[in-house]
């Protein structure tokens, strides 16, 4: 997968199994543009909470999103990858990143329902082998403050 598309044709039910610290989580595969190599990461002051800074990427600038500390996946900080995704905005989309600490994998399941207490970035979970991995709503996790537990989302919905 590494620096190409990650699927040519997703499914509903394919998604990209990625590390993030010690757990795995599932993203869509159809948000996936790509794995990318490691490269300079560029920082820059702001107060956005999961902001790192950004890449880029084939003559684009990309957003970087260290989303482990809202997912309470513990950081190693050596990240292999960035997972390239297209996150919505609107009726449009723009590419985002995310560091990925190791291999990436292509999976098919049935997503079920999250736990009624779930966060709202967990859109449910599916189940992979033994394993039952939480499947990640991209829009809602880079909208989450880990340092207030909430999402901009919850608050732009609340006002409206």
């Amino acid at each position: 997968m590494n620096g190409m598309p990650a699927v040519e044709a997703p499914t509903q039910n394919s998604f990209v199994l990625l590390q993030l610290g010690r757990r795995r989580f599932g993203l869509a595969a159809g948000e996936v543009t790509e794995l990318a190599p490691p490269v300079r990461l560029h920082a820059f002051p702001h107060t956005s909470p999961l902001l790192t800074g950004v890449i880029v990427r084939r003559g684009r600038i990309v957003p970087v999103y260290d989303v482990a500390s809202a997912l309470d996946a513990s950081n190693t900080s050596t990240h292999r990858f960035y997972l390239i995704a297209r996150r919505p905005i609107g009726k449009s989309s723009e590419l985002c990143a995310i560091p990925v600490d190791g291999e990436c994998e292509l999976a098919s399941a049935e997503v079920a329902s999250p736990d009624q207490d779930h966060p709202p970035y967990i859109a449910g979970s599916i189940a992979v082998g033994d394993e039952s991995v939480d499947v990640l709503n991209l829009p809602a996790l880079l909208a989450f403050d880990p340092a207030s537990g909430k999402s901009s989302l919850q608050d732009a919905e609340a006002q409206s």
